[in-house]
C-alpha cells in the first residue's frame, strides 16, 4: 500500500453490514430468536424507526460531506484531502456509525435479536477489515494531519 494507492480494503463497508442480516436471516430460518416474542410493537418500532433514520441521516450527511470536499467515497481509492469538517468534527467514521445506528434500527423494526447478537462481530470485520486499513492508509498518507486529527476524534463515538 502506498498513499497513491488507497486503503487497502477488500470488502465494500455496506456488504459487511447486510453480510450480518444476511447471516441473521439464515439463523432465524433455523431457530427463531425474536426480541419480541409478540412481534415488534409501537415503542420497539418507532425506535427502531428514530434509529435507522438517525443512521440513514448521519451516513447521507458524512458521504455529502465528502462530496463537497472532493474526496472519494469507496476507501480502496486514494484520497488528496483528510476531510475533519461536518460529521467528521465528531467521530473519525461517521459513514460506519451510521451504517451501524441502521442496523440496529433494523433489527428493532423487523424484531430480529440475531442481528443485536451478531452485530459485535459485525463491528468487530468492520474494524479488521475495514476502519484499521483506513487508518494505515490516512495515517501513511497525511501523517501529521492524521496523527492530530486520531488524537482529537474518536474513531467511533
Amino acid at each position: 500500500m502506498t498513499p497513491s494507492s488507497g486503503a487497502d480494503v477488500r470488502v465494500p463497508p455496506p456488504v459487511v453490514y447486510l453480510g450480518g442480516f444476511l447471516a441473521t436471516w439464515l439463523l432465524n430460518q433455523r431457530l427463531e430468536f425474536l426480541i419480541d416474542g409478540k412481534g415488534a410493537r409501537a415503542p420497539q418500532a418507532g425506535l427502531g424507526l428514530v434509529a435507522l433514520a438517525a443512521g440513514v441521516s448521519l451516513a447521507v450527511w458524512a458521504v455529502a460531506t465528502l462530496r463537497r470536499a472532493r474526496v472519494p467515497i469507496l476507501p480502496w481509492q486514494p484520497v488528496p484531502a483528510l476531510v475533519t469538517s461536518g460529521p467528521y468534527r465528531f467521530t473519525r467514521n461517521p459513514i460506519y456509525v451510521g451504517l451501524t445506528f441502521a442496523y440496529v434500527g433494523a433489527a428493532l423494526v423487523v424484531n430480529w435479536a440475531w442481528a443485536l447478537v451478531l452485530l459485535p462481530v459485525v463491528l468487530i470485520v468492520m474494524n479488521v477489515a475495514v476502519v484499521e486499513p483506513e487508518e494505515r492508509y490516512l495515517g501513511a498518507a497525511f501523517p501529521d494531519v492524521y496523527a492530530s486529527f486520531s488524537a482529537n476524534v474518536r474513531r467511533w463515538l
